[in-house]
């Protein structure tokens, strides 16, 4: 038997209970950690390419953002099974399967990979800081690394008031983006239109591989294998079944909502774009020949 610290976040380690609980309240105790999970993909990478492939290509690359979406299913789901049904993390049960040859540099390149995706987002808040409120860069990363503080202080009063105050900020960004979806007002037939898979090349072929490049994210995989395990449950086969049940729930419900918002900032691009340039040519059938056929040369970009 492990000891208390070799488990996966020991301090918060079968912390919540759902023993006792019924329908929606049984499904509400197990909502939290794919929540957590999906913030990972609302990173600067992810919109990135999206915002290229929107305002590049309009909504013919849809159907790559749903494709990624079942991709990121499939691989979280597996994740938290990890984390159920044996009682590891990624990082546990890797560690349990390589020799020490193996698991050195996989620590070493985790660390890598963990400040470079800190430096990225540290930065980029610091930036978005200085594009809202024109705040110095300086002022920026101290407000960033304080974020760190807090998100400790917040597991330290409990695993369950974190996952609130989470779940409570993506809910503000998906209402952000839903205000912009009602602004912008996307043609709905083209949308469903790009649900249609077709052949991609050169431009369209790199950002299709963004995004779904931006899908795997290993440190999601880590996190969620190590989140499930925050539930006290049932080890038994049915207790077990029906733990795997509503972690799935949990997990497309979150993916769900997280790769919508995804789909409303592609389609505020597009939507966008064309209100921008239907305004600027003002229906001059000329103009805007020679403005996409200079665009397409890359003699002129927006």
């Amino acid at each position: 038997m492990r000891n208390q610290g070799d488990e996966s976040l020991s301090e918060v380690h079968g912390s919540i209970g759902t023993s006792g609980k019924t329908g929606w309240r049984k499904l509400m105790a197990f909502v939290g950690p794919a929540y957590l999970v999906s913030v990972g993909y609302m990173e600067p990478g992810n919109w990135a390419t999206d915002i290229a492939g929107g305002s590049q290509f309009g909504y013919n690359l849809i159907w790559v953002l749903l494709m990624s979406n079942l991709i990121a299913l499939l691989l979280q789901s597996l994740s938290a099974r990890l984390g159920i049904v044996r009682g590891l993390d990624l990082a546990q049960a890797s560690r349990n399967a390589y020799p020490k040859f193996v698991n050195y540099p996989l620590y070493a390149l985790a660390q890598v990979a963990i400040i470079a995706c800190d430096l990225a987002e540290i930065i980029g808040m610091a930036i978005g800081l200085n594009l809202l409120f024109g705040l110095p860069l300086i002022w920026g990363i101290s407000i960033t690394i304080l974020d760190t503080f807090v998100l400790l202080f917040l597991m330290n009063k409990g695993m369950r008031l974190m996952e609130v105050f989470i779940v409570s900020m993506v809910f503000i960004v998906a209402v952000s983006f839903l205000t912009e979806m009602l602004i912008v007002q996307p043609v709905f037939g083209e949308v469903i239109s790009g649900f249609k898979p077709s052949l991609l090349s050169g431009n369209a072929l790199y950002i299709a591989i963004g995004i779904i490049g931006a899908t795997v994210m290993p440190h999601n995989l880590y996190l969620h294998s190590s989140l499930v395990q925050t539930r006290k449950i049932d080890r038994s086969g049915n207790g077990i079944k029906e733990s795997l049940k509503f972690n799935l729930i949990d997990t497309t419900m979150s993916l769900v909502q997280e790769r919508e918002m995804v789909k409303y900032l592609y389609h505020h691009q597009e939507a966008l774009w064309n209100k921008i340039f239907s305004s600027f040519v003002g229906g001059d059938q000329e103009l805007e020949r020679l403005i996409i056929e200079n665009f397409n040369k890359g003699v002129i970009s927006f």
